[in-house]
């Protein structure tokens, strides 16, 4: 698993770390609202831990402008404040499970664990998909914008997939060659590049509202309405 740890003790946050890199998982940790937001924001994870009360923004924000903007990462909300009022605060904002410092790292990891499966559950349900007037039917491995149906090579299709399944996110080009080429090296080619536009070429030529937008120095991004 990617994990996100946004906390600011660093006792709290190299334990976490240390425990779950043992495991063979990969974390990234931000000490800051302010950097935990932008790295949610433009990186992929599979689940995330945040800490409450946290320096430049709280926790609780962070996890309120990402629901907002539709990004659905899984989130663990750790805290020192542990009153019914505070955990039912934290749920509502955005968090997916709450677990009061101090903590058993069994325990996190099995709440971890637990959020991602749920996750996967879901994504694994949902068989269709849309941005504007753009529709993905996975069952029936069909594509339409408006009433035009759009035929797509097969890696074209698991391109667009991704897009849509992470619509509201920023995805760079490594998170694409690792998820739709399965690279997990950079092979130095332009093959993302050439894939996205021959996507657009299909998807969003003659349409005035396009669906994959560029994010200069970043990525790409769908962020239609549904």
């Amino acid at each position: 698993m990617r994990i996100l740890v946004i906390e600011d003790d660093s006792k709290v946050s190299d334990f976490i770390q240390k425990s779950l890199n043992e495991l063979g998982h990969t974390v990234d940790l931000a000490t800051n609202g302010k950097d935990g937001l932008f790295m949610a924001t433009t990186e992929r994870y599979d689940v995330m831990v945040v800490d409450r009360m946290l320096p430049e923004i709280d926790g609780l924000v962070i996890l309120q402008t990402m629901r907002a903007s539709g990004n659905k990462t899984p989130a663990l909300i750790l805290s020192a404040m542990g009153k019914v009022d505070d955990r039912v605060k934290g749920l509502r904002s955005g968090g997916d499970d709450y677990l009061v410092k101090p903590f058993a790292f069994s325990e996190l990891l099995a709440r971890i664990e637990l959020l991602v499966e749920r996750c996967s559950r879901v994504d694994v349900r949902e068989t269709k998909l849309s941005a504007y007037d753009l529709t993905m039917d996975l069952l029936a491995r069909k594509v339409t914008r408006g009433k035009e149906e759009i035929e797509l090579q097969s890696r074209e299709f698991r391109l667009l997939e991704y897009l849509l399944r992470h619509k509201g996110q920023v995805i760079t080009r490594t998170m694409l060659l690792e998820h739709v080429w399965d690279y997990h090296f950079d092979p130095q080619t332009n093959v993302v590049d050439v894939h996205i536009s021959r996507l657009r070429q299909k998807i969003d030529s003659g349409h005035g509202k396009k669906v994959i937008k560029t994010i200069r120095g970043s990525g790409y991004i769908v962020d239609g309405e549904s």
